[in-house]
């Protein structure tokens, strides 16, 4: 057992000695410390010293019903007294995984029936990537194993999710873009649609896929992969064009379609899943995050029938992870999709709280000079930030706006992500309306700092 009556200068530098943090400078762990979050309730945490911090990143994205839920960990205790593991490997599987493939069949699109597990959005996508070449390779198409992704991506920080992503940082660390994988620009009007109404800029940003697929040929391309609308990116919503004409150019060349579902699904954008709230037909979705509401690792590939009974017909399996299906996990996650539902947390999102959070969040537009757009959608958004809204001017990297803007926000009491030149939110679903006014009066004294930081 830890002890939990340490303090939190005692925390932090045992932490510094001993732990390599996630996305993190090493240098500013060991310069100022780490936050040393104990404990959380709701859309609220506490830090060892007894600050209360509105969390409105819901952790990473992911913890969509909120802190502290009985059920989840009655849930886990329950499946850990009974049957604490067992694999899938071998013919062999426990009714928790059972009944969640089963459950997640009904939420998913209707040609969505089998399901892979796996541990993390990161391995989700890795098993898609061997699954995609594999149905091809089943169909002697042997050439077509290069996948196309986006600039701005985030599908995951192993070999293959950081290839497959379109973060130019972390291709640095260690120069992990594959051959076999490419990338096309993503479609932010804002940014890049000068000149261009939102439906026009939606189908020329996706037309670049087909201009793609024809350089390096329709033989060889094996899949495209995109979320529906891109998170950790920035929050990228794509003009209502984007998402048809991607679907028509993938039939067209006979591409498989991923819908990268981590950050979308389970209700954030009013949805259960962003595939559905996009109008979107994926051969795969993988999912992760909103599946335990982070409570538990879990994840999960939906896979689309017709890819499903390709690789059924070609016999052996060679893949999967020892938690694969994990049966505490999977119980959670069970039991996590019994809140979204008895809750009406999906439903909430689409009519009450989406709506809320988003009107609340124009009024930033409205009211700061350095506040150039909002986009976003349910309960995922972004505050694009600039010096100057007429030309949409972005501040520079020595301006360092963004990150003053979260920080400040986070001395105040809340927690926001800062994406490039942009504040990023997504908080839980079950946040209150009193909640997001609280988050807007802090967003709004910060952003009037950094205005004030910027010279605006």
């Amino acid at each position: 057992m830890f002890n939990p009556q340490k303090a939190t200068g005692e925390w932090q530098t045992l932490d510094a000695r001993h732990h390599l943090h996630s996305f993190t400078d090493p240098t500013l762990i060991e310069s100022e410390g780490s936050r040393i979050i104990v404990r959380a309730e709701g859309s609220t945490v506490w830090d060892n010293d007894g600050r209360e911090i509105l969390d409105c990143m819901a952790g990473l994205w992911c913890v969509n019903i909120g802190y502290g839920r009985r059920e989840l960990s009655d849930a886990a205790a329950a499946q850990m007294a009974l049957l604490p593991y067992y694999n899938n490997h071998f013919q062999s599987a426990s009714p928790p995984m059972i009944e969640l493939a089963a459950r997640l069949a009904g939420l998913t699109p209707d040609t969505i029936n089998h399901f892979a597990f796996a541990n993390s959005g990161s391995e989700a996508n890795d098993a898609i990537a061997r699954l995609a070449r594999q149905f091809w390779q089943l169909q002697g198409r042997v050439t077509k194993r290069t996948i196309i992704s986006r600039t701005m991506a985030y599908h995951g920080s192993t070999v293959m999710g950081s290839a497959l992503g379109g973060m130019p940082h972390m291709h640095a660390m260690d120069g992990g873009v594959s051959n076999e994988v490419v990338h096309i620009a993503h479609p932010h009007w804002y940014l890049y649609g000068e000149g261009l109404s939102r439906d026009e800029f939606g189908l020329k940003a996706a037309r670049a896929l087909e201009d793609k697929i024809l350089e390096l040929g329709a033989e060889n391309v094996c899949a495209f992969i995109g979320e529906p609308v891109q998170g950790a990116g920035g929050v990228i919503d794509p003009p209502s064009t984007y998402w048809p004409e991607i679907q028509r150019i993938c039939k067209q060349y006979d591409i498989l379609l991923i819908a990268d579902e981590v950050i979308c699904g389970f209700g954030r954008t009013g949805s259960w899943f962003g595939s559905q709230t996009l109008g979107i037909q994926p051969d795969f979705m993988p999912m992760a995050k909103g599946l335990s509401s982070g409570y538990l690792p879990v994840a999960a590939v939906g896979i689309h029938d017709r890819v499903y009974n390709v690789l059924a017909d070609g016999g052996h399996l060679a893949h999967g992870y020892t938690y694969s299906g994990h049966p505490v996990a999977c119980a959670v996650a069970l039991a996590n999709i019994d809140i979204i539902e008895n809750e009406g947390l999906v439903a909430r999102v689409r009519d009450d709280i989406g709506p809320y959070f988003m009107a609340a969040l124009d009024k930033l537009v409205d009211s700061s000079p350095i506040v150039g757009e909002r986009r976003g959608i349910g309960m995922m958004a972004a505050l694009q930030l600039v010096k100057n809204k007429d030309t949409r001017e972005l501040p520079t990297l020595t301006d360092n706006a963004s990150i003053f803007c979260r920080d400040y926000c986070y001395n105040e009491g809340l927690i926001v992500r800062a994406v490039g030149p942009s504040i990023v939110l997504s908080p839980p679903l079950i946040y209150t309306h009193a909640e997001v006014d609280q988050t807007v009066d802090i967003l709004g004294r910060a952003l009037d700092a950094t205005a004030k930081k910027l010279g605006v």
